[in-house]
């Protein structure tokens, strides 16, 4: 079991890593496999999810109420508007990374979580995200969401259980590549976190429900407030620098992380 230092070192990696362009999964998986930490457990992740999950659904709780409730007006017979629109594409997105999770959920846990999978998806895809950042700065996007876009964004979000892709990263380089601009990407690609991390906490929740493990509910409900308090702050300032700065320092970021991983694994 993780001790007090390691939930709180734990907690603020997840909810700065769950939504910047930079994996999540990758930094979570290395302090076990470099600093030999112990696994900080089930009960400890379906917190940490729990708390990024407030997070993004506070930040866009205008934004949920008007999709979810033009959605629903479209069901009775009222007129497709944007936001009943925009419901039906997050659906539709989220069913790659659904099936990728039941089919290929048990190979990715036996064979990807290692070090030179994660350094080698993290410099890969960190380039991609930076040419995805150059085709933005030289062809601005103004594409509208549609269908046929929101379904190839998740296609790539598909790949976003191999730890080291990062799923806020594969579907922003996704939505670049297809000339939606940088902020339209990043809400979209947020929007579409909602139902992927409720989908991976209940399945978590589950296991966590069916099982007779311990929980110290103290560690996980500080991780929890922790977590989604991190994530807040990292939503709103991802945001309002994006247009700023792009995207470029997070590619420099993954990669010198992926030299030091490397580093790490041949050394």
């Amino acid at each position: 079991m993780i001790d007090w230092l390691q939930a709180f070192i734990l907690a603020v990696v997840q909810g700065l890593t769950e939504f910047l362009p930079i994996s999540s999964s990758a930094h979570l998986v290395i302090p076990s496999l470099v600093l030999d930490w112990p696994d900080q457990g089930l009960a400890f992740d379906v917190a940490v999810h729990v708390g990024t999950l407030a997070a993004v659904i506070i930040y866009y709780r205008r934004d949920l109420v008007a999709i979810t409730r033009n959605w629903f007006a479209s069901l009775a017979g009222a007129a497709p508007t944007a936001d009943s629109r925009t419901a039906w594409y997050l659906l539709v997105a989220t069913l790659p990374v659904g099936l990728m999770g039941v089919l290929g959920g048990d190979a990715i846990e036996a064979h990807a979580r290692n070090l030179p999978v994660i350094a080698t998806t993290t410099l890969a895809f960190g380039l991609l995200l930076g040419l995805a950042d150059r085709h933005a700065q030289r062809t601005p996007g103004s594409r509208p969401l549609g269908l046929r876009v929101a379904l190839l964004i998740g296609l790539a979000q598909a790949l976003a259980p191999i730890p080291g892709v990062s799923r806020s990263g594969i579907t922003i380089t996704a939505a670049l590549l297809l000339n939606m601009s940088r902020q339209e990407a990043a809400r979209f690609s947020f929007l579409l976190s909602i139902p992927v991390i409720t989908g991976a906490g209940l399945l978590k929740g589950w296991d966590l429900a069916n099982g007779a493990v311990a929980v110290d509910w103290a560690l996980i409900g500080s991780a929890a407030l922790l977590s989604g308090v991190t994530a807040y702050l990292c939503i709103a300032l991802f945001l309002r620098l994006l247009d700023r700065v792009g995207l470029m320092p997070f590619v420099y970021y993954r990669i010198a992380l992926a030299a030091l991983l490397y580093f790490l694994w041949l050394g």
